[in-house]
């Protein structure tokens, strides 16, 4: 069996398997081809692979092989019939690349369709792991931003008092955002639209900003539901009061295969303080804050500062990487029976839990997206966008 591993497009700085990954592999029976320079700007070098049993060669060569992975789905026209793809294909959104991979007989793996509550499964969730590092990376660039410092102080020149912090959102992103900004000595304030999340943000030093009429809006997949627009509004209404003497306010919000709903409308950014800083985790996808520019830092007339850098786990390149690659690794395996690959089509990791399972939800497989020729036939929800191309 071989493994390719590919030099990612630019702006990605991570790669998905690193050096310390293939004794792993090896084990499982892979021969590792890894496309040249593939993890130079995450601080693995072609040394590191060959050193660790790998085989450093061309792109062609790594696209040749019988299982390709990548962390953003690479241009298919040069991948055969019956080869694996295993990558984050972002498939709401991209629809169009699972209609490629069907017609051309590709087996596509989208590892952001990890059934996240299986138990298994967390070893392989990619969403999590760099959702994590994200979360903690979006405290550090406003802290970096911010004009004050984060923590109380008493110093002979007098008290300095301890930054506020608003979280919109208590995901994994949100959570390790909350516990960064406590350990950073912020006072913490967050919100989430599931009121089970109370608990959560209260035991990492959060302080919950709780909305009238809240309910659970939690989906079957331990995502958060659409919500109405009416109730939109107020929570934005909310927590923005919550947020206008706030110094930095970090945004989460974010909706599987939607564009990320607008929690900070520019009325509100109207109502924060000058020098306050607003981190978008979701400029990628279209911005939480209705004033993001994605990719950039904007300064507002009033002084409030946006940051819409995309990727914040690709900031981490070189922990992204690892953790990523843990991920895969782990999830590789399922796709291994005796030295041999096979796409067992009864694992819930590939095609998601059975009818009746406490962990089904209708429309939706697990991680397989299409297989010979065709769209997994329980990626119904999936099947409709495709058919839309």
């Amino acid at each position: 069996m071989r493994l390719g591993v590919l030099k990612e497009i630019e702006g990605e700085n991570r790669v998905s398997i690193v050096p310390g990954s293939l004794k792993k592999l090896k084990k499982m029976g892979f021969e590792v081809v890894v496309e040249a320079g593939a993890g130079t700007i995450s601080h693995n070098s072609d040394s590191d692979y060959e050193n660790s049993g790998g085989i450093v060669s061309s792109r062609e060569d790594a696209m040749s092989c019988d299982v390709v992975v990548s962390i953003s789905i690479p241009d298919t026209s040069n991948i055969k019939q019956g080869q694996i793809i295993a990558c984050v294909s972002d498939p709401f959104r991209n629809p169009i690349n699972v209609k490629k991979c069907a017609d051309a007989g590709i087996t596509l793996i989208s590892m952001d369709m990890i059934p996240r509550r299986l138990s298994r499964a967390q070893a392989m969730d990619v969403n999590s792991s760099q959702d994590n590092l994200a979360g903690y990376k979006a405290v550090l660039l406003g802290a970096a931003h911010v004009p004050r410092g984060i923590p109380m102080m008493t110093t002979s020149a007098g008290t300095v008092r301890p930054s506020k912090f608003v979280i919109m959102g208590s995901g994994v992103a949100g959570l390790q955002a909350i516990a960064t900004a406590k350990r950073l000595g912020a006072v913490v304030f967050a919100s989430d639209v599931r009121k089970s999340a109370a608990e959560q943000i209260e035991s990492v030093g959060g302080r919950f900003i709780e909305v009238d009429g809240m309910d659970d809006f939690e989906d079957d997949s331990g995502y958060a539901k659409p919500l109405t627009p009416e109730f939109i509004q107020k929570v934005n209404d909310t927590v923005c009061e919550v947020a206008s003497d706030a110094d930095v306010i970090v945004t989460t919000a974010r909706i599987f295969g939607r564009p990320a709903p607008i929690t900070v409308p520019s009325t509100a950014i109207s109502t924060f303080k000058p020098g306050s800083v607003v981190i978008d985790m979701n400029a990628d996808v279209g911005g939480n804050c209705e004033m993001t520019v994605p990719g950039e830092v904007v300064t507002t007339e009033n002084g409030i500062t946006i940051v819409g850098t995309k990727n914040l786990a690709g900031e981490l390149a070189s922990t992204a990487s690892m953790l990523f690659s843990n991920n895969m690794t782990t999830f590789l395996s399922t796709l291994v029976d005796e030295n041999s690959l096979r796409i067992n089509m009864d694992d819930a990791i590939l095609v998601g839990a059975p009818e009746g399972d406490d962990f089904y939800v209708a429309g939706m497989g697990g991680v397989l997206l299409c297989h010979e020729g065709e769209i997994h036939p329980k990626q119904t929800r999936l099947a409709e966008v495709v058919a839309k191309c």
